[in-house]
C-alpha cells in the first residue's frame, strides 16, 4: 500500500495536468545543486514546496552566513560612509537584526526624492537575493560619479537595501522562518480574513509593517527563486480560481516588470511566460502576499522577482547570476525617476506644502504626497495621455493634462484655498494651530495693523523666493517641469 502511495505522489508531481505549482515568490525545486540557464519552462518546480526545499550541507559552501552578512553590510557601510548607512528595522525570531543599507547622495535625510527598496531572502531556502543585494550595493558604490546610471541613482533616489528578511531560515536551511512561517503568506489579505491581527504575525513581518509605515516607498521588489519571470499584482482572485486579475496599475505594472525583463540576460526570451513577466493570479493565486499587502496598504508598487531557476545553485554560479540580473535591478531602481509623473503639492496663500493626493483619471489608486516636502511620485507607463489631479481637503483640486512619452514629467501644483458663501476660508488640512491667533485679540489697534502689515511683507517675500528657488530634480530625459 505504502509503495502505491509513493508511486501516486512521484505521478501528481511530474504530471502536466497537475498546476505548475508552485509557492510563487519562491518556487520549490527539486534539484538544488543543479542550475540550467536553456530552460525556462519552470519543469523543475515541484507541487510540494518542503520536501523539495531541503537543501544539502555542501551546496551552501562559498555563501555568506547570517554573520558573514552582517560583518560585509557594517563593512560597507564604513567603506562607502559618504554615500550610506547602515540600521535595522528589527529582529528576526532567534533575535537577528534585520540590516538595511540606505544608498542615496543624503543617506537618512528627507529629501522631495522617490525611495526604493530591495528585499531578498524572503524564503530561507532562496539565498540568491541575499548575495546579488550585496553585489548591487557595492557596485553602486564603486561606480557612483563614474557611471551615469549609478550616479543617477545615488542622487536622485533613496535606495534602501534589506538583503535578509528571513535569516533564520537561512541558518535551518528551509522555506519558512524559525517557527515555519511562510513569510509571504503572513501578510493581511484583501480578499479573506487572514493574518488581522497584526499582533499575532511573524517579528519580520511587523518589521516590514512598520518599516512602510515609516518610510514612503514608491517601489520596490522583493528576490526569489525557482524560476525566471517577473510577478505582478494581483497575487490572488476572490474566488481563489486561477485567471489572469489585474489590479488598477495593471499597464503600470506591466510596463515595470517588462523594464526587469527585458533587461535581463535571458528572462524576456521565457517559452512559459509571455515576454519574461505574469499576472500572479494567471500563474497561480496566493494570499497573505506581501507584494499585494504594499500595493494596497503601503502606497508602494511592488514587484516579486524570480530571478533563478534554481532556488539554491551552486556558489561558483553567484557571478554569472549577478551578471544576468545587474542591468535588470539598476534600470528597475532608475525607472523610477526616468519614468512616470513627479512634483510638489503647494498652498497659494504662502507658499506652504500641502501633503495631498494625486489622483489619475481612469485609475482607481491614488498616491499620497509626502508630509515634509509634499512631494509626489507617480508611476505611470509611458507613451499615453493622462489627466493628473492634485487633491487636498480645504483646498481647490486642480487638474492638468500630460503626454508621458518615454521620460519622465515635472509637475508642481499651486493650489487655492476654499472659501464658503461668506468668503470665509474653509479649515484645511494643513496642521496649522489657529488658536495662537487669540493672544493678539487684546492688543492696540495700531499694533495690531503693524503685525499685519509686516506679516503680509514677510508673506510676499516668502512666496516670492520660495518659487523662484525652488529645487528642480534633474532627472535624465526629463521634460521641463510645470507649474499648475
Amino acid at each position: 500500500m505504502k509503495l502505491l502511495f509513493s508511486i501516486l505522489l512521484i505521478s501528481l508531481c511530474f504530471s502536466s495536468s497537475v498546476l505548475p505549482a508552485i509557492a510563487r515568490g519562491g518556487s520549490p525545486n527539486a534539484n538544488p545543486t543543479g542550475y540550467g540557464y536553456g530552460t525556462q519552462s519552470g519543469s523543475s518546480r515541484h507541487l510540494f514546496g518542503d520536501k523539495g526545499s531541503q537543501i544539502s550541507v555542501d551546496v551552501a559552501q562559498g555563501y555568506m552566513t547570517n554573520s558573514d552578512l552582517e560583518k560585509a553590510i557594517k563593512d560597507f557601510g564604513q567603506r562607502c560612509s559618504n554615500i550610506s548607512r547602515v540600521y535595522s528595522i528589527g529582529r528576526s525570531v532567534y533575535g537577528v537584526p534585520l540590516w538595511v543599507i540606505e544608498i542615496s547622495d543624503k543617506p537618512g535625510e528627507e529629501e522631495p526624492e522617490p525611495a526604493f527598496k530591495y528585499i531578498g531572502n524572503v524564503h530561507g531556502d532562496e539565498p540568491v537575493g541575499r548575495e546579488l543585494l550585496m553585489h548591487l550595493a557595492n557596485w553602486i558604490c564603486d561606480n557612483y560619479l563614474i557611471d551615469p546610471v549609478a550616479t543617477l541613482i545615488v542622487d536622485n533616489v533613496h535606495l534602501h537595501i534589506l538583503p535578509s528578511m528571513n535569516p533564520d531560515g537561512f541558518l535551518l536551511r528551509r522555506r519558512g522562518n524559525a517557527n515555519n512561517i511562510d513569510l509571504n503568506r503572513d501578510f493581511p489579505d484583501q480578499f479573506f480574513h487572514m493574518n488581522d491581527d497584526v499582533d499575532v504575525l511573524q517579528p519580520e513581518t511587523r518589521a516590514i509593517m512598520k518599516w512602510l509605515r515609516k518610510i514612503h516607498f514608491t517601489a520596490s521588489a522583493s528576490l526569489h527563486g525557482g524560476a525566471l519571470v517577473a510577478n505582478y499584482p494581483w497575487d490572488g482572485t476572490q474566488d481563489k480560481r486561477r485567471t489572469y486579475f489585474g489590479c488598477p496599475d495593471d499597464k503600470t505594472f506591466r510596463f515595470l516588470a517588462s523594464v526587469y525583463s527585458r533587461s535581463h540576460h535571458n528572462m524576456s526570451l521565457s517559452k512559459e511566460f509571455g515576454g519574461g513577466i505574469t499576472n500572479g493570479a494567471s500563474w497561480y493565486p496566493i494570499y497573505g502576499g506581501m507584494q499585494d499587502w504594499n500595493y494596497i496598504y503601503g502606497g508602494c508598487l511592488e514587484l516579486t522577482l524570480e530571478i533563478s531557476e534554481n532556488k539554491w545553485p551552486t556558489a561558483n554560479e553567484l557571478l554569472t547570476l549577478w551578471e544576468y540580473n545587474k542591468k535588470s535591478m539598476l534600470n528597475l531602481v532608475a525607472s523610477l525617476v526616468q519614468t512616470g509623473v513627479h512634483g510638489r503639492i503647494f498652498s497659494s496663500d504662502g507658499g506652504r506644502p500641502l501633503p495631498g493626493s494625486i489622483a489619475i483619471k481612469g485609475i482607481n489608486y491614488t498616491v499620497k504626497a509626502r508630509t515634509a516636502f509634499a512631494d509626489y511620485h507617480r508611476l505611470l507607463a509611458p507613451g499615453g495621455r493622462y489627466e493628473v489631479t492634485a487633491i487636498v481637503p480645504g483646498y481647490k483640486s486642480k487638474t492638468t493634462v500630460i503626454w508621458l512619452e518615454e521620460s519622465g514629467t515635472n509637475v508642481d501644483f499651486i493650489l487655492d484655498p476654499e472659501v464658503d458663501r461668506r468668503g470665509t476660508l474653509v479649515r484645511s488640512a494643513c496642521k496649522c494651530s489657529w488658536d495662537s491667533m487669540n493672544i493678539i485679540w487684546g492688543t492696540p489697534l495700531e499694533v495690531y495693523l503693524l503685525l499685519i502689515v509686516i506679516a503680509g511683507f514677510l508673506l510676499f517675500l516668502y512666496r516670492r523666493r520660495t518659487f523662484s528657488r525652488l529645487k528642480q530634480r534633474q532627472l535624465a530625459g526629463s521634460k521641463r517641469p510645470v507649474v499648475v
